[in-house]
C-alpha cells in the first residue's frame, strides 16, 4: 500500500489567516452531486489542493480533518504549524498540523483558502471500519455557505446558493429553529423515555451512524431503560466511546412520530474536558435522519424535515455482538471454471470405440483482498459466548470465503433476522477455529 507523501512549508511564525468560503461559479446557483451512503453516514468525493479524496459530511464538527491518507501519492499542503485537538473519547488531546490557504473543492463550489487539520494516530483512521476509503471530515465549513438538501433516497446532495434558495410547500414538513453553538447546530424534538415525554435540545449530527444519543441523568427523567446491553459506540476524536445501547419509546418531531427508537447513552468520561453546550442533552444521527428528505439551512437558521419511503423502516441493531474492521490485505485464489479437452481421438460420438481420455484444467484467479478482523466483542453477545475474541481474522462465512463478503454486507447481516444461524471458520494465532451462534435479540 502506497504512503502519501506530505509536502508541508512550515511558517517560522504563527501567521493566523482567516478561513475562506465555498464559491459557486458565477451564474451557477445550485450545484448537486452523487454521495456513497455507508453505515448511515454521507461520504461525499472532494478535492484537496488537486487530489480527489472522501469526506465525511458531518454537521457535527466545526473544523475541516484529514486523517487517512495513505492511498495517495503526493499532496501540498500549505502554511503548517502543530496544534493540539480535544474531542469525544476517553483519552487525551491529540497532537495534529494546521495548514491553511488550501484549495478544496465539494463538487463546483471551491474555497482557495480553505483550513485543514491534519491528524497522524492511525487510531482515528475510520475507513477499516467503514470498509472504504474515508480520508477525513468536513462540516461547518461547507454548511455555513449554503443551504443543503440531502436525499438519502436517491444518495444525491443539492446545495444551494442562499439567497436564491425557496423552501418546499410542504403542510407536513417538519420545520425547526437551529441554535448554534461554537458553529454547530442544535435543534429541538419531543422524546418519550418510559412515561415520560419532554422536550430535548440534541445535536444535530450527521456524522454519527446511530439514530439518538442522550446523556444519562442529564435531566431526572433521563433514566437508561431497564432493558440494555453495554456496547462500543463508536470512535472519537480521543478514543474510542462506550456506553449502553437501549430503545426508547419515541421521538416526535412535529406531525412525525417514530417509535421503538434505538437510542445509546454514552458513559460521561467520554465527554472528557469537552465545552459543552450547557443546553444540550444529546445527538440526533444518520438512523433517525436518513428517514427524511433534509434540508440544513444555515444561513437561515432553520431545519426542514420531509419524510421518505425509509420512514417506516424498523429500527436494527447489531444482534451478534461483533465489530468488524479492515486489517491488512492478503492474497487469496479464486477458483475459476474448468475447462475439458480431449486428449486422445477426434470423434465426440466415439463410433469407433476408440478411447477417449480427458484432461480437465482447473483456473485460479490470483487477487489481494483485505482481511477482516474483529475489533470488538461485546461480552455476553452470542459471538463471545460461542468463542469469538477480538483480534480474531475471519477466513469463511457459511462455507463461502470471507473476501466475497463486503463490510458493509456483514455489518448488515448482523442487524438482520433473529436466530439467523453464522458458521464462522477464524484463524486465531496461527490456529483455525470454528465458531457457530445464531443472532439473538437483546432489546
Amino acid at each position: 500500500m502506497k504512503k502519501l507523501l506530505l509536502i508541508c512549508s512550515f511558517l517560522a511564525f504563527g501567521t493566523h489567516l482567516g478561513q475562506g468560503n465555498f464559491e459557486l461559479p458565477k451564474g451557477v446557483v445550485s450545484n448537486k452531486i452523487d454521495f456513497q451512503f455507508l453505515s448511515n453516514l454521507v461520504i461525499v468525493p472532494v478535492e484537496l489542493n488537486g487530489v480527489t479524496l472522501d469526506f465525511l459530511l458531518d454537521t457535527g464538527v466545526n473544523a475541516t480533518i484529514l486523517f487517512s491518507i495513505e492511498n495517495k501519492d503526493s499532496i501540498q499542503l500549505n502554511n503548517t504549524q502543530p496544534v493540539k485537538l480535544r474531542g469525544l473519547g476517553t483519552g487525551s488531546s491529540i497532537e495534529a498540523i494546521k495548514s491553511t490557504n488550501n484549495t478544496f473543492r465539494i463538487g463546483d463550489a471551491v474555497n482557495r483558502n480553505q483550513s485543514i487539520y491534519i491528524v497522524f494516530d492511525e487510531d482515528l483512521n475510520f475507513s477499516p471500519r467503514l470498509g472504504e476509503a474515508v480520508h477525513g471530515i468536513i462540516g461547518y465549513d461547507f454548511f455555513k455557505n449554503f443551504v443543503v438538501e440531502t436525499n438519502y433516497v436517491r444518495e444525491q446532495l443539492t446545495f444551494y446558493e442562499p439567497e436564491f434558495y425557496q423552501a418546499p410547500q410542504c403542510k407536513k414538513c417538519f420545520r425547526a429553529p437551529l441554535r448554534f453553538y461554537n458553529n454547530k447546530p442544535y435543534v429541538e424534538l419531543e422524546a418519550t423515555v418510559g412515561k415520560v415525554t419532554d422536550t430535548v435540545t440534541v445535536l444535530l449530527d450527521s456524522g454519527s451512524g446511530d439514530a439518538l444519543w442522550l446523556l444519562k441523568d442529564k435531566e431526572p427523567w433521563l433514566k437508561v431503560p431497564k432493558k440494555h446491553f453495554r456496547d462500543f459506540l463508536g470512535l472519537g476524536l480521543n478514543g474510542n466511546i462506550f456506553g449502553d445501547r437501549s430503545r426508547i419509546s419515541g421521538v416526535r418531531l412535529g406531525d412525525y412520530f417514530l417509535r421503538d427508537v434505538n437510542t445509546a447513552f454514552p458513559d460521561k468520561n467520554a465527554f472528557g474536558n469537552i465545552n459543552l453546550f450547557k443546553a444540550r442533552d444529546g445527538s440526533m444521527g444518520g438512523e433517525l435522519l436518513k428517514r427524511f428528505t433534509t434540508i440544513i439551512n444555515y444561513p437561515g437558521r432553520e431545519l426542514i424535515l420531509k419524510k421518505n419511503r425509509y420512514f417506516n423502516q424498523p429500527f436494527y441493531y447489531n444482534m451478534s455482538g461483533l465489530t468488524l474492521q479492515h486489517n491488512g490485505y492478503e492474497y487469496v485464489k479464486e477458483k475459476l471454471a474448468g475447462t475439458n479437452k480431449s486428449k486422445y481421438g477426434n470423434d465426440p460420438n466415439n463410433v469407433k470405440n476408440e478411447v477417449i481420455m480427458y484432461e480437465t484444467q482447473q483456473l485460479y484467479a490470483i487477487k489481494l483482498a483485505p482481511k477482516i478482523e474483529v475489533a470488538e466483542v461485546r461480552k455476553g453477545s452470542p459471538a463471545y459466548e460461542a468463542g469469538m475474541r477480538s483480534g480474531d481474522i475471519l477466513t469463511h462465512l457459511n462455507g463461502e470465503p470471507i473476501h466475497r463478503f463486503g463490510l458493509q454486507e456483514l455489518n448488515a447481516l448482523f442487524h438482520s433476522k433473529e436466530g439467523k444461524l453464522l458458521r464462522f471458520q477464524v484463524n486465531r494465532n496461527g490456529y483455525n477455529l470454528r465458531i457457530a451462534f445464531k443472532l439473538k435479540r437483546v432489546l
